[in-house]
Parts: structure tokens; sequence; C-alpha cells
């Protein structure tokens, strides 16, 4: 396998729990410094901590600190685009999170799977609040399975706001797993406008072997020219 590949396999070896760098090095039959400098890249790309002699995912408040200023002007360009009375679809992510927290006084329905977003607009007065059900993944807070896809079949939205760990002009967007890859999918289908929240550090970047494909029209909102 090649380097892309064998990291997002190691990646679900440390989320998974085991992220010690000599038993990997063994399990995927590499050196312990091919093994470091994998968990190298993935912890500049934020989805690792790299500990003493190994390493453990990222954490969701870890993540939003990661270019916490684009994500919040992002957020708030996402808000802007909104109207009252809107269904709006949220997904799993930290820049959606802020997002969500600019929606508490906004009259509107939000529909969501991430963690973030719910707890962000529990309280609100004005907003209500959808969640879609299913097991909760952590560390990254996202409510994944078939039947958060099920019951967004049932709703027609206004607008929905997808994540990403990497934006590529041809493929679309990256996920770490097949499963997250397809409920995106069905999420991108879910409304009537899409966009991608996208800051500079996911922009043609693809860490991850599992695509979303950008099959319809969509708006990407980012803090930089786009690819």
């Amino acid at each position: 396998m090649n380097a892309r590949e064998r990291r997002a396999r190691l990646l679900n070896e440390v989320r998974g729990g085991s992220g010690h760098i000599h038993e990997l090095a063994d399990q995927f039959r590499v050196s312990p410094s091919t093994i470091r400098r994998d968990l190298t890249a993935l912890e500049r790309d934020g989805h690792v901590v790299r500990t003493y002699g190994g390493a453990v995912e990222r954490g969701v408040r870890e993540k939003d600190a990661r270019n916490s200023a684009e994500k919040e002007e992002i957020a708030r360009n996402a808000a802007a685009v909104i109207e009252d009375g809107e269904i709006v679809v949220l997904d799993a992510g930290t820049t959606t999170g802020r997002l969500a927290a600019h929606l508490t006084h906004r009259r509107l329905t939000v529909v969501t799977n991430g963690l973030t977003a719910i707890l962000a607009l529990a309280e609100s007065p004005t907003v209500e609040l959808i969640i879609l059900g299913g097991r909760l993944r952590q560390p990254n807070a996202a409510i994944i399975g078939a039947t958060v896809s099920e019951q967004l079949r049932h709703i027609g939205a206004d607008r929905v706001f997808l994540g990403t760990d990497g934006l590529h002009p041809q493929k679309g967007l990256c996920s770490p797993s097949l499963e997250q890859a397809h409920l995106k999918h069905t999420m991108l289908h879910s409304a009537r406008h899409a966009y991608v929240l996208a800051d500079h550090s996911k922009m043609g970047q693809e860490p991850f072997s599992y695509w979303t494909p950008l099959d319809r029209p969509y708006t990407v909102l980012t803090n930089q020219p786009v690819i």
C-alpha cells in the first residue's frame, strides 16, 4: 500500500486505541521510523496528538483550536446566507459547530448529526432542533449510522452545510471512513442549496481514501480563493 493508504489505516488504528509505535510498525510491516513519519504527518494535518511512544486521535476541542479565526470568519459568512424560517442541515464538525453558535437567536429549524451543534443550540428559544439518531462516534462527536441516512431521506431542507477533512477539485470531500463519506453524500442531496465549509488547510488535501463526490451544484465558503 502507498503512504496515503497506510496513513488512513493507521489513523483508524489510532482511533481504535492502538497507538504504540512498535506495535503499529509490526502490524503494518514497516519500520518504526516510517510510523513516526506517518504520525508526524497526521499530527501536522490535525488528526492526532503525538504522545510518548505513540499517538492518540485529536479531539474536537483541539481541532477547533486550529485555524480558529478562519473557522469563525467562515461560520459568520455562512450564517449570513441563511434566511429566517428555513430548514437547515448541519454536518458534524468544528466549523459547522461554530456556525450553529451563530444561529442561536434565529428563527429556524436545524437538523444535525453533530454534537457540537447540538450543544450550541440545545437551549435556543427560537430554533427547532432536530437531532439525527444513530451511534455517537468519538472523538469527533459525530452521530453516524444507517439510521441517520434514512432519516435524512424524509427531510426536504433549504440549505445544507458540510464539513470535510479535505477538498479536492475532482474527487470531492475527503472522509476517514466509507460510512462517513456515504453519509455526507446523503446530506449533500438533502437540501435545495449545498455549501462546503473549508478553511485553507483543507484545500487540495486528500488525507484519506474515502470520498463524497460533489455531483450537484454547491458553493464553497472559505477564506481564500477556491481551488
